[in-house]
């Protein structure tokens, strides 16, 4: 069999094709340094849309790919929970067959090829949009996290966030297959006029070039480090690298684990230091709003309090907190403990100023099953029988305010984590004023694998999308410091301890972005949208 009747062959099975597909997607996604690979991954992807039969058929076949594009990226999560992970792995995969199902009935409703490939784009963008808002939200897979680590070629989200590298790759790859089938349908019918088969080869070309070239000049004329503004916040940040699987990460007691930190913050401290930042769960134990003065987490709190007196600076760190409520002002599902007090756990950071001034911010973008329980609140008024303790498996307290905390002559975020890869939520934040963007994570759950290396690329996206320098603490790495173009300026090593300190320039700029928001998925969702309007009434006419 010659090579060209094989790669025929290989052409003509969807389920061939699937398993291609999902293995060219996963290894777009860092830590693998092939992008470019996207391109040809939604290629087969549309191809099996050709091939079905129906939307159903569509989506059986790329399910295959796209459990198989999950799991090269997103294996780590078996490291937290084998069962936890290949539920995640396998229902997120069924989920992203929705926009495939989409495209198919595209494909089938119109004739003009131009309109078929945006369309199809536009429904790839709209549902990643939407599995970004909802209590599955899981944006970790989202095309545009594919190419965070070539910065210079996507400069332009400034303008349209994140998701504008999403309609790059589908837009294109969909203009390239319309081409190709229309080309072959020409040669077999005769059907189609050479003008539309010139416009798509054009199109496709430039929907390919056009946007990495707007990034490259755009990238040409940022400011460099010498333009920089004159304002800085001298940042302290510290990467403890506490096992996480450890009570107290590894120490003796909370207060061990306390004083380890504090020295290891110590260690480069100068004068004029403003911000000590430490990572998620870099405080032991956890935090509450009614401590007892005899009780470890108050001596904790006490301690790190003095810290940031003495020393006249502001301590941000990440810590459990129990939240307790008056009976007259309770949240939705509260916990009680054995006194019959209501209280919420969050996931939070706190920021510790000199003198008494403690705020919190409590996350909002929680992890669904490992950090909290999706739709609990949802579940808990339908079940109207009380069988189910909602309360005791709803995981953390869902926080809602974007908590901005003042420090030096700016404001600084303590985004936790998953709040990080949000852009819409990290907008709020520089709306409010921020200068910078800081991130507190705790990465070693996940041990030495991709999934440390994925998060500490996304970051360099909301750099890029705001214009602001992103430090990032990590409980074992990877911290660092990042630029507005993207850039690295500081990165550490996974799973050693470790201390820097930089002099963060305070960006004031809002990018189009931040100022307008989400505006390219909207149009997206207007014009899927708009073609199921349209196809309804054609039926009815019909």
């Amino acid at each position: 069999m010659t090579l060209l009747r094989r790669v025929q062959n290989i052409w003509n099975k969807p389920w061939v094709l699937s398993v291609l597909a999902g293995v060219l997607l996963g290894l777009s996604f860092p830590p693998f340094p092939f992008p470019i690979l996207s391109f040809l991954g939604i290629f087969l992807i549309l191809r099996i849309v050709d091939l079905s039969d129906s939307a159903r058929q569509a989506a059986q076949y790329t399910w295959v790919g796209f459990i198989i594009w999950n799991s090269i990226v997103t294996y780590w999560l078996l490291m937290a929970s084998v069962a936890a992970g290949a539920a995640a792995i396998l229902a997120n995969a069924a989920v992203m067959t929705l926009p495939v199902m989409m495209q198919k009935k595209t494909a089938d409703w119109f004739d003009h090829p131009w309109v078929t490939g945006l369309l199809q784009a536009c429904w790839w963008v709209s549902f990643e949009y939407l599995h970004h808002n909802w209590d599955l939200a899981w944006p970790w897979l989202s095309l545009g996290n594919a190419w965070a680590n070539v910065p210079q070629l996507v400069q332009y989200i400034s303008a349209t966030g994140y998701l504008g590298i999403s309609f790059w790759v589908v837009a294109t790859s969909a203009l390239a297959y319309r081409l190709l089938a229309d080309g072959s349908q020409r040669k077999s019918q005769d059907a189609s006029p050479a003008l539309r088969q010139t416009s798509l080869k054009w199109g496709a070309l430039g929907m390919l070039l056009l946007f990495p070239a707007v990034s490259l000049i755009v990238n040409a004329g940022l400011p460099t480090p010498d333009d920089g503004p004159e304002n800085t916040l001298t940042t302290h940040v510290v990467q403890p690298n506490f096992d996480s699987y450890q009570s107290s990460g590894g120490h003796g007691s909370p207060i061990e684990s306390n004083a380890y930190i504090r020295a290891l913050s110590d260690s480069l401290l100068r004068g004029g230091t403003e911000l000590v930042l430490w990572p998620e769960n870099g405080i032991h134990p956890g935090l509450s709003n009614v401590s007892s003065e005899y009780s470890m987490a108050y001596y904790v709190e006490d301690e790190i309090q003095d810290f940031a007196s003495d020393r006249n600076l502001t301590v941000i760190g990440g810590a459990t907190f129990y939240e307790f409520f008056n009976q007259d002002e309770l949240p939705p599902l509260p916990e009680y403990d054995e006194d019959g007090l209501p209280y919420l756990t969050y996931n939070a950071a706190m920021a510790f100023y000199p003198g008494d001034s403690i705020r919190v911010y409590r996350k909002h973008n929680l992890v669904p099953i490992v950090e909290r329980m999706p739709f609990a609140r949802t579940l808990a008024a339908l079940d109207i029988l009380d069988l189910v303790s909602w309360s005791a498996i709803q995981g953390y307290g869902k926080g809602w305010e974007p908590t901005l905390f003042s420090v030096g002559n700016t404001k600084v975020p303590a985004l936790i984590c998953y709040d990080s890869i949000f852009p819409n939520w990290v907008r709020r934040f520089v709306k409010g004023g921020a200068g910078l963007i800081t991130v507190i994570t705790n990465d070693g759950w996940w041990g030495d694998t991709g999934g440390h290396e994925q998060h500490f690329a996304y970051a360099r996206l909301r750099a890029i999308e705001f214009r602001r320098f992103v430090v990032r603490s990590a409980n074992n790495g990877i911290s660092g410091v990042i630029g507005p173009d993207g850039s690295l300026h500081v990165r550490t090593e996974y799973w050693e301890k470790d201390v820097f300190r930089y002099e963060v320039p305070i960006m004031e700029d809002l990018t189009f972005y931040a100022r307008f928001g989400p505006w390219l998925p909207w149009l997206c969702l207007l014009g899927g949208f708009g073609s199921l309007v349209w196809r309804g009434v054609r039926r009815f006419r019909e």
